[in-house]
């Protein structure tokens, strides 16, 4: 087995954002447009279109300090709204469009497929996701960490929840983008593999199926990837401010340390059943950080501190051995009193703005907040 580390993992994100109209809020299809302006520059080996042209995605360098980090996430928004306002646009990191829309797919022979596989839920998934990945040592070690960490990853939807609004309507979920992605078949909580080999037959036999059109497709909550070595964590709605997309990369990368430790240290897999993982997953998306969620140790429902608190202490050994304890605390705290994303939404409408607006100001906070 793996001899214990000592070296700081490296933890990289990729975000997902929302082009919208500077006068309506609405979504416009700017990509191609985005990434014409930034060509030559190097943000345009940074940004990358999505499925739909209402978005752009980029991915920072993996690093081992979070500072850093932040600053490239601040740096790559930044630069992603500067574009958008030279074609007549803004970004937004919201996970879902407030206003209506129907969204334009993008050109390809991968998403061409896609949409005429997946149909109306392909055209339904303009969505906008946080994804996370930390490095490890070996498919070995990833694999001990996806079986472990499955209790816990529907916390990581309540803290990064940002996406109350559909189609011009309260959904009454904190992230609603979660519901519209667990539509794709290979999407959600997943069983665990035992080992490499068996995550890679698990994989293998997903695709003989041919329902799925490549292993980019393999939507688990938490998966190898198979571009880096790392794992990957997919259950976060994209951050409003990059602070709580940090606050996220810092659990997650403490999460992977902590159940690596366990995998060396000998401790079994928890035997937590598909359908309690489920519920828990529904749970935090209705509920953010505003209502109760499922204890990840015993399944059963309690105060979203309390949880979270849970979480923290799990944590707490590899997130003070990186020096990320206290700024994790201290994010936590303040997300817990202020709100996330779907509070920071619903609390904009209440003091009386239109949706539009409501897109509007969080496009401000996008490009902005995160220089402060």
């Amino acid at each position: 087995m793996a001899q214990p580390r000592h070296r700081t993992r490296t933890v990289g994100v990729e975000e997902e954002l929302l082009l919208v109209s500077s006068r309506t809020g609405e979504p416009l299809a700017l990509s191609s447009a985005v990434l014409a302006s930034a060509a030559g520059e190097e943000a345009g080996d940074v940004f990358e279109k999505e499925l739909h042209q209402e978005q752009l995605e980029f991915a920072t360098r993996p690093v081992a300090d979070l500072g850093a980090l932040r600053d490239e996430i601040v740096r790559w928004r930044g630069e992603a709204g500067r574009h958008a306002e030279g074609v007549g646009g803004q970004v937004a990191a919201l996970a879902t469009s407030p206003l209506p829309v129907r969204p334009s797919r993008n050109l390809g022979r991968r998403y061409r497929w896609l949409a005429e596989r997946f149909a109306l839920t392909a055209d339904e998934q303009l969505t906008g996701g946080c994804h996370v990945h930390v490095s490890v040592e070996s498919d070995d070690e990833g694999v001990a960490v996806l079986d472990r960490i499955r209790t816990w990853l529907p916390l990581l939807t309540a803290i990064s929840a940002n996406s109350p609004y559909w189609q011009g309507e309260d959904t009454g979920y904190a992230s609603y983008r979660s519901r519209v992605w667990y539509r794709l078949p290979s999407a959600g909580p997943y069983e665990p593999f035992g080992d490499a080999a068996g995550y890679h037959a698990r994989v293998r036999d997903m695709l003989d199926t041919g329902v799925l059109r490549d292993q980019g497709m393999i939507y688990f909550d938490a998966r190898l990837s198979h571009n880096f070595p790392t794992v990957e964590v997919r259950v976060a709605d994209v951050c409003l401010e990059p602070d709580t997309t940090v606050l996220v990369a810092a659990l997650i990368r403490g999460l992977v340390e902590t159940e690596a430790r366990a995998w060396r240290a000998g401790v079994v897999v928890p035997r937590v059943p598909l359908d309690l993982l489920r519920l828990a997953a529904w749970q935090a998306a209705r509920s953010g950080t505003e209502g109760p969620l499922l204890d990840p140790r015993t399944l059963r429902p309690v105060p979203p501190a309390a949880a979270l608190d849970a979480l923290l202490a799990h944590t707490e050994a590899a997130l003070r051995d990186t020096g990320d304890l206290d700024r994790a605390r201290a994010t936590l705290k303040d997300l817990l009193t202020r709100g996330g994303g779907a509070r920071r939404q619903r609390a904009l409408r209440e003091e009386g703005m239109e949706l539009g607006e409501v897109v509007r100001a969080c496009a401000r906070i996008t490009t902005d907040a995160g220089r402060s």
